[in-house]
């Protein structure tokens, strides 16, 4: 594991749980899983650190819950030996797990975000990086969401109700929320080309 750049890739819940969920066909980037591997394959040309984190809720009989088999990368996406795979109960990736302990012992002082969801998982690992003084580079582009209902909206409503209803927060939404809320606060926003050009990836 080279970690001499200081510099590590946080996948973020790029797991198969999301593709189990009614949801997924109003996915704001059906191809995260490709995206992902993008920043994977220049992390590692890199000589970066790559972190897996997985979210996993036990007891919950959803696709989140381990004995549902989900609880895994998607498709297309592998750790190599050296790269940690841990797994979070909780939204951001260091409250349930070893993370800070992990980066700080690996000498890692900046982090680069990518995975599910935008504006939660990936939106609340960041926030809490950079209270912990880590410098963050937020790949905005290579993170996914899903539609928002509204706190009131009825239970049980399918994903074209919720899509129709005007109350509905749409991804384009919650994606600029995200990074108005990000920058220059907690993180500095990069797109995915300028990091993993597509003409570059080597797998």
């Amino acid at each position: 594991m080279n970690t001499s750049t200081g510099t590590a890739l946080i996948v973020i819940d790029v797991q198969e749980s999301f593709r189990q969920r009614p949801s997924w066909q109003a996915v704001s980037a059906p191809d995260i899983a490709g995206r992902t591997a993008r920043l994977v394959d220049a992390a590692r040309a890199a000589g970066d650190l790559v972190v897996w984190v997985l979210h996993s809720e036990p007891g919950s009989g959803t696709p989140f819950d381990p004995p549902s088999g989900h609880v895994r990368l998607m498709d297309g996406l592998d750790a190599r030996d050296g790269e940690p795979v841990i797994t979070k109960t909780s939204r951001n990736a260091f409250t349930t797990t070893n993370l800070q302990q992990l980066l700080t012992a690996a000498g890692i002082r900046h982090l680069v975000v990518c995975g599910i969801q935008t504006e939660q998982c990936c939106e609340t690992t960041a926030r809490l990086a950079g209270d912990l003084g880590f410098e963050v580079t937020f790949v905005t582009d290579a993170t996914a969401t899903f539609p928002i209902e509204h706190r009131d909206a009825p239970p049980g409503r399918g994903i074209a109700e919720i899509l129709a209803d005007p109350a509905t927060l749409q991804t384009a939404d919650i994606i600029a929320r995200t990074e108005y809320a990000l920058a220059g606060r907690f993180a500095t926003l990069a797109a995915l080309d300028d990091l993993a050009p597509a003409a570059a990836t080597m797998r």
